[in-house]
């Protein structure tokens, strides 16, 4: 959370930089990763100077700052960043407990400074209340459609409550995440100088670090960080930058690539391979190939279904959808039609995956699918009846531009 705050501090910063022309413009042949780092660079010399410091007042610090800048040479930075290095080197070698202390320590004398917290991803890694009442539908979908796989029974509390912290904390985190992102694309789509792949200066400063990485000390700390959720890590991520990229290309009408799109929705549901990868080392079992692999196509036609349902809300907000992808991509006329192709190549192979079910668990995951479908949620399965695709929203500007 300190991190997810330090990071909207830069933005504001980067935002006001820019804005007000202070950002030298003289080498206007640098790239836009140079332009970045170098606001980024600006951005935390202007957090440092606003930091409290005994009696110093921002006027002291300036004119301190503004006599001591000429006398800086390289020569003499290199001079200190050896010394560092040389000082850092020297250390004696910390044992586990001792470095436990010292992670304890710094969790208390830190806790009021940002800056300092970021030396302890672990620190950082909190959610707040809204992250967590956001994923509580995707825990209680999760718990109902995926705890069978793993024999547990949704009716008895124990099953619930022996693994939801570990597991509301990770899907809440994530939910951060993915608003901090939404947050991105929304930006973009009234910030219109971004570059041509869906990034400005200000997303660049918000996603260049590892968003799910203080999300992974945690787990690694607590014995359950594994290669395959470190992977899923990475799809989410990727995900993440799919999203703002082709968003940001349906925006400006630029060309879509159709594997980006399939790429995309196949990754969208990282989070609940997360879930359940988590769920299967907390249990202490193996993975079950065969269950991971009917429940990502099982994922696949879900995330279809949802961006279905959510079309003409997704148009408004500029998210990413499956159905405005195709409409850019294959035009409004054959967008539908080669959906529903990819839909029936999905749903094939979802029925030849089923076979090999155990009967009274596949018949069990159809009932689910069958209450999903009721309480006018989630469709899992094809056998559920007919696809009903929308009609589709030729002028996406112009339907927003009514809806406003």
């Amino acid at each position: 959370m300190e991190e997810l705050r330090r990071l909207e501090k830069l933005q504001s910063v980067v935002s006001v930089i820019s804005s007000r022309g202070l950002l030298s413009s003289s080498s206007s042949s640098a790239s836009d990763l140079d332009a970045s780092t170098s606001s980024r660079f600006l951005s935390e010399l202007v957090l440092f100077l606003v930091q409290p410091c005994g009696d110093l007042n921002i006027d002291s610090k300036i004119l301190l700052v503004s006599d001591f800048i000429p006398k800086v040479s390289g020569p003499f930075l290199d001079e200190i960043s050896s010394s560092i290095q040389r000082d850092d080197e020297a250390k004696p070698l910390i044992t586990n407990s001792e470095s436990q202390k010292s992670c304890a320590k710094r969790s208390f004398m830190d806790s009021a400074d940002p800056h300092t917290l970021e030396k302890d991803q672990g620190v950082v890694a909190m959610v707040g209340l809204d992250a967590m009442k956001r994923a509580n539908s995707t825990l209680e979908d999760f718990s109902r459609s995926y705890f069978m796989f793993h024999q547990l029974e949704i009716s008895e509390p124990q099953s619930i409550f022996r693994y939801l912290p570990v597991l509301s904390f990770t899907e809440s985190y994530i939910y951060q995440m993915d608003a901090l992102n939404e947050k991105i694309v929304s930006e973009s789509q009234v910030n219109m100088q971004s570059s041509s792949h869906g990034w400005n200066v200000e997303s660049r400063v918000l996603f260049e670090t590892d968003p799910l990485k203080p999300l992974g000390d945690v787990l690694e700390r607590e014995g359950l960080l594994t290669q395959r959720i470190q992977q899923e890590f990475k799809s989410g991520k990727e995900y993440w930058a799919l999203e703002r990229k082709l968003c940001h290309a349906l925006l400006n009408k630029n060309k879509i690539c159709v594997e980006d799109v399939m790429r995309a929705i196949h990754l969208k549901s990282f989070d609940y391979r997360v879930l359940n990868l988590l769920l299967y080392k907390l249990r202490g079992v193996e993975v079950n190939e065969l269950h991971m692999e009917f429940l990502s196509v099982s994922e696949f036609l879900v995330e279809v279904a949802d961006d279905l349902f959510d079309y003409e809300d997704d148009v408004l907000e500029n998210s990413f959808n499956v159905l405005r992808m195709f409409v850019g991509m294959f035009g409004p006329s054959n967008a539908p039609t080669e959906l529903a192709k990819r839909i029936s190549e999905a749903e094939e192979k979802y029925e030849e995956i089923m076979k090999s079910l155990d009967p009274h668990l596949s018949s069990k995951y159809q009932r689910r699918c069958e209450e999903a479908t009721k309480e006018g949620g989630k469709v899992c399965g094809p056998s559920l009846g007919t696809w009903n695709i929308p009609a589709v929203i030729s002028d996406e500007d112009a339907y927003r531009a009514a809806h406003r």
